[in-house]
């Protein structure tokens, strides 16, 4: 089958609906889900959206504080446009139906998380992600010129490589002409040709055991843009989350929102001693990266699987009506947070690397944009800033829109661009093998290339994963396609990319720590 479109959005979280919306009022718009329309990680971000809406508060001091997380390797020139053009795009997300938390006068509920140094996060109690994605989702839905296709997974984007010409990787005159898609539940693959093509596919969290991300997670966008030639970078900066709630088995691993921390919870050792004090001055409100080292080191040192987020201390009733997603979370597996501590970890939660883009969301592709966790803006640098990430989305969705209506009329369709070939191949029986490689990856990801890093261990994670990347690739060959050999492809690319790029980085930085440049 073959479908052809001005805009295709692969990716259905609030990069990729919030562009879809917006260029739908000039053309025809294919927008791709993985799963079901609203299952990505923009459901599941609790926190809200960090944005400069009133005094004491300003532009200026929003941007230093995301400087200062970055740790010196943000792009300021991104920052002050993600933040001067904060206010505007959470007006549209209002406009659009999203109902956040408002005080009595109708002015907008502002809470305040590790690493901001003024009360600046808009939400909706802990499931800020969750209403943002119900009001574009409903506004997607009914809109005439979106054809949304579910349980559809984008195999591979299309190029001249598929015509037969060989351009080199990250050379600019590589185009991009639409991608392959497979119809999750018939395996069928189908040709979908389009003028202008944005990946806002979300993050890479599956490429360890235990995330916070949906188990959809699995780098696609950034594994496609990689295969195709495009521009990767500063990916050994995997953000860990401070607070997942402990649990062996649970995937994704529950998160518990750094907003409980700036509401008083604070962290609590098996001593018994709040030790956030001794790591940095900023206590249970320092950037997560020095939050998750520190926990992380107080389970070496005691042994021990977890820490406590001790939320005893706070008023019941104010704990219950601010975090009820939570409070019934936690319920759920016995645990009453008015009477009880929570058991918590950091996790794999975001990637401040990705595609690299310009201003514009533009890649070194021609016609391809990226939004999103899936993209690098310059934004977080080493390290981000809480709550800055829907804003990244939303901020440069719409300068990919602006972007890209400027010259879509003047792209023509490539029409000689071949159907999916599996000639040759055969019906592959062996899910086990794909199974277990995903396994393996997964573990040597989360032991050699976790929150703190030596060489020993990056190399040996190197030399590992070889040997499954060529077993895999000759399974690829050779077999009909099927979703989960696809993924685990991806997830292979992706963490090629965190070992070789941490490998490269000869210093401490940010979210990238080993013991090997330890001062």
């Amino acid at each position: 089958m073959r479908r052809k479109t001005d805009f295709l959005v692969i990716g259905t979280g609030v990069a990729g609906l919030s562009y879809a919306l917006k260029v739908a009022e000039h053309g025809n718009v294919v927008v791709v889900a993985k799963s079901t329309i609203d299952e990505g990680s923009t459901k599941y971000a609790q926190g809200g959206i960090a944005a400069v809406m009133y005094s004491p508060d300003t532009y200026e001091k929003h941007i230093i504080d995301t400087l200062v997380a970055g740790d010196s390797l943000c792009n300021e020139k991104i920052v002050r446009i993600t933040i001067t053009e904060s206010s505007e795009r959470v007006k549209e997300l209002v406009e659009w139906g999203t109902r956040f938390d408002t005080n009595l006068d109708g002015t907008f509920k502002l809470g305040k998380e590790g690493g901001h140094s003024e009360n600046r996060v808009l939400h909706r109690k802990d499931q800020t992600g969750k209403e943002i994605e119900r009001a574009l989702v409903e506004q997607v839905r009914t809109h005439n010129n979106i054809t949304l296709l579910e349980n559809h997974f984008a195999v591979d984007l299309i190029t001249q490589h598929h015509l037969g010409i060989e351009i080199p990787p990250l050379d600019d005159k590589i185009e991009c002409y639409g991608a392959y898609l497979m119809d999750i539940k018939t395996g069928k693959i189908e040709t979908v040709l389009s003028k202008i093509t944005l990946l806002a596919t979300g993050g890479v969290g599956n490429v360890y055991e235990s995330t916070t991300n949906p188990i959809i997670a699995t780098g696609d966008g950034i594994a496609m843009a990689y295969r195709a030639g495009a521009l990767i970078e500063n990916m050994e900066f995997i953000q860990f989350h401070p607070t997942a709630l402990y649990s062996t088995t649970e995937k994704p691993a529950f998160l518990i929102t750094e907003a409980l921390r700036g509401y008083g919870a604070r962290l609590k050792n098996h001593k018994g001693e709040y030790f956030m004090k001794n790591y940095d001055e900023r206590a249970d409100l320092a950037p997560r990266d020095i939050v998750a080292r520190a926990i992380d080191l107080e389970m070496k040192n005691s042994g021990k699987y977890f820490v406590w987020l001790d939320t005893t201390v706070l008023d019941k009733n104010g704990l219950i009506e601010n975090f009820p997603g939570i409070y019934a979370r936690c319920l759920s597996v016995g645990i009453d947070i008015t009477k009880e501590m929570i058991p918590v970890r950091p996790t794999a939660h975001y990637s401040c690397g990705g595609i690299k883009v310009d201003e514009y969301s533009k890649t070194n592709i021609k016609n391809l944009y990226a939004s999103g966790e899936v993209a690098s803006t310059g934004l977080h640098g080493a390290n981000r800033l809480a709550s800055n990430s829907l804003l990244e989305a939303l901020v440069f969705s719409h300068r990919a829109y602006i972007d890209s209506l400027a010259k879509f009329k003047s792209i023509y369709f490539k029409d000689d661009i071949p159907d999916w070939n599996d000639e040759g191949t055969v019906l592959n029986e062996e899910m086990i093998l794909i199974i277990q490689s995903l396994k393996e990856v997964q573990s040597i990801m989360s032991n050699y290339v976790g929150i703190v890093r030596s060489n020993l261990r990056l190399n040996r994670a190197l030399n590992r994963l070889e040997l499954i990347n060529i077993e895999t690739e000759d399974l690829f060959n050779k077999s009909v396609l099927n979703f989960e050999l696809c993924e685990l492809r991806n997830v292979i690319n992706v963490a090629y990319l965190i070992i070789n790029m941490a490998i490269n980085r000869k210093e401490n930085r940010g979210l990238h720590y080993s013991i090997d440049y330890v001062k």
